[in-house]
């Protein structure tokens, strides 16, 4: 079935700064400590993408074998939204990707539509396109249709819940009086129109629309001096400063160094361990250790992958597993160099994590700088994005 095979990915796993000698050529922030700082990412890469980029941003990767058109992702928008596509009939991929939480889903841990609670916080789609592999620590998902087979089809747990209904689920779709012609724009030519590849192809192709880059930050960063406040421009020095380290993780034009590009050599894959747990010597709980649960290797316990900082100030709660609940307690984790649990099965030290990476060694705040900070996070909003209505539900009234 075309799309449903997942092919292995390449990995490089960074645990210390400059990530070892595997990692790829790769400065995360060129200029660091100056808060005019990007890539160069402006090389013509020879790719056609048919909507609009901001200013800046590098063309995606195309995977292998997809395509992108305009038709295609409006036919994956609406799917993107459908309940239809549920086994039960009671939920879409958009249940756990809100757009106005710049898709995500306010809980902790996602929800299935049979009312499995899920292990992992439902991620941002913010800038999916530019994903160097999928999910929070799966390295063998490293395109959207690959990682869309796993909500719709997976078993354990059931999210969308389609396996035991495949054929039922399709049959809903060709008999409706609008998708017949959708389909047909999508995929002209083709005589079948209504298979699980065409489904998960055009999914993966909305989901390459959801490019976020008119943030305030943004608009600083073209050359609007005014786009920031005081108190934010002061946060963005702090951010980009050594003695914060944060751009190490999350710099460039997606705030992630785990990135992909059409102008890049290779996928940039990353993980981390930031020191949220440490139980007994360098434990995570159990079922929830990254990317240990790929590799077996006991230093992967707790790394995973740094996701974009883009839109954070909406994505509550966070986390791979939605354990700190606010940004104030994000800041507060990296300031100690790792989160204390001091009661619970979960108790231990995360500043003394074995495989805990360096960088995340702590930091002096006061209270001013803190706020500053924060402010300059939450402008990383991109309220164009969270309200674009050719990314919202086509079903809503």
């Amino acid at each position: 079935m075309r799309h449903l095979a997942v092919a292995a990915a390449a990995i490089i796993v960074c645990a210390l700064p400059g990530c070892g000698d595997d990692a790829p050529d790769q400065d995360p922030d060129p200029d660091a400590g100056t808060v005019d700082a990007q890539p160069d990412v402006d090389a013509d890469p020879g790719v056609t993408w048919p909507f609009e980029l901001p200013p800046g941003f590098p063309v995606p990767r195309l995977p292998d074998g997809e395509r992108l058109t305009a038709e295609l992702a409006e036919l994956g928008r609406y799917l993107f939204y459908d309940k239809r596509l549920s086994g039960n009939g009671t939920q879409a991929c958009a249940g756990c990707h809100d757009q106005a939480r710049a898709f995500t889903d306010g809980r902790d841990t996602g929800l299935g539509s049979e009312g499995a609670i899920l292990a992992r916080n439902s991620m941002s789609l913010t800038n999916v396109a530019y994903n160097p592999v999928q999910t929070w620590a799966n390295p063998l998902l490293g395109t959207l249709e690959a990682q869309a087979a796993v909500p719709l089809f997976g078993e354990t747990p059931i999210e969308l819940g389609a396996s035991a209904h495949a054929q039922e689920i399709l049959d809903r779709l060709a008999a409706d009086a609008d998708y017949p012609a959708r389909f047909a724009a999508a995929f002209p030519g083709e005589t079948e129109l209504f298979t699980w590849g065409h489904v998960i192809a055009a999914i993966g192709a909305f989901e390459r629309r959801l490019i976020s880059g008119d943030s305030p930050v943004d608009r600083f960063r073209r050359g609007d001096a005014t786009a920031l406040t005081d108190q934010e421009r002061r946060g963005y020095e702090l951010f980009f400063s050594e003695r914060l380290e944060c751009f190490h993780c999350h710099g460039g034009f997606n705030f992630t160094i785990a990135v992909d590009h059409a102008t890049q050599s290779e996928p940039a894959v990353h993980y981390f361990n930031d020191g949220l747990y440490n139980i007994g010597d360098g434990g995570y709980p159990a079922g929830n250790q990254g990317l240990y649960e790929f590799t077996l290797d006991p230093m992967d316990r707790g790394r995973f992958r740094p996701p974009t900082l883009r839109n954070i100030g909406v994505t509550a709660p966070y986390m791979h597993d939605g354990s700190v609940a606010t940004l104030e307690e994000v800041v507060d984790l990296y300031a100690r160099g790792g989160r204390l649990i001091t009661t619970g099965p979960n108790a231990g030290d995360g500043a003394l994590n074995p495989n805990k990476n360096a960088l995340v060694a702590g930091f002096e705040i006061d209270a001013g700088e803190r706020d500053d900070l924060l402010a300059f996070l939450r402008a990383l909003t991109d309220e164009a994005f969270l309200t674009d209505p050719t990314l919202a539900d086509p079903f809503a009234p």
